[in-house]
């Protein structure tokens, strides 16, 4: 461990509490039925750990040089959903930790390079939200850090503006009747509207927009950042949201608010 905010001191083998706590229970039950004292050193190893874990979420969470051993029950069950909110709470305590100001929640790794390229954010004040909007939002109403940016793709930020708090696509989808509407609010005619609500993708929509001179993905920004204020119930913290195309360029933004509506 080379950074606070983790359960686990500075300088400290990365193995959580409860895995800590399980191996010395084994050892002290293997200790007294072998009439031994359990004064003794475990190292834990694992086979190509270091190489492995440059593609997890440890070096930005300051572990460094091999996988960290997790869990708060005992039990890790692998790709979980539940492992994926726990290591977006880290990240979170790390952000805070380290006493940062404003945080993205990214939607992929084409998004945190357009966090870093728009606002110079540091590597651990970048979140891994995935899908998982949701659960950046509840944690940082009970952690709030003073600045949150959305960074996702159009159609996954569209859900979010729909009220959708798991964007992954087996469970919420682009509803381009909501985005018909939403473009018809902003300026577009009846055949606009049609247009969008009959498209076949997210981008689509954008596009038949952008024609028109329809600013569809900064309303799209919009609705999402009032989503995201709702789940934060006044949280102190203020939100903006970038939405993205697939190569990364910026097709709709808005600006930061917070839970009393000044940005």
């Amino acid at each position: 461990m080379t950074r606070p905010g983790l359960p686990l001191e500075v300088g400290e083998p990365a193995i959580n509490p409860v895995p800590r706590r399980m191996m010395r229970e084994a050892v002290a039950e293997v200790a007294a039925r072998h009439g031994g004292c359990g004064d003794v050193e475990v190292e834990i190893s694992i086979d190509d750990g270091e190489e492995i874990a440059r593609h997890t979420w440890n070096p930005r969470l300051g572990i460094l040089g091999g996988l960290s051993v997790l869990g708060t029950t005992g039990v890790v069950v692998p790709y979980s959903c539940s492992a994926w909110i726990d290591s977006i709470r880290r990240g979170v305590d790390v952000a805070r930790a380290a006493g940062r100001t404003h945080v993205a929640g990214c939607t992929g790794s084409t998004s945190e390079k357009v966090a870093v390229a728009e606002y110079g954010l540091p590597e651990d004040a970048l979140l891994d939200m995935g899908d998982f909007a949701g659960a950046v939002l509840k944690y940082l109403r009970r952690h709030p850090v003073p600045r949150l940016t959305v960074v996702g793709g159009f159609a996954k930020i569209s859900k979010l503006a729909a009220g959708h708090l798991d964007l992954h696509s087996s469970r919420s989808r682009v509803d381009t009747t909501f985005l018909a509407g939403l473009a018809a609010a902003g300026g577009g005619g009846e055949e606009l509207a049609a247009a969008v609500a009959a498209a076949n993708t997210g981008l689509e929509t954008v596009q038949l927009c952008a024609g028109r001179g329809v600013p569809l993905g900064d309303l799209v920004a919009r609705a999402a950042r009032e989503t995201a204020l709702g789940v934060l119930r006044g949280a102190p913290v203020a939100v903006d949201v970038l939405c993205i195309d697939r190569a990364g360029a910026v097709v709709g933004r808005c600006a930061p608010v917070g839970p009393a509506g000044r940005g």
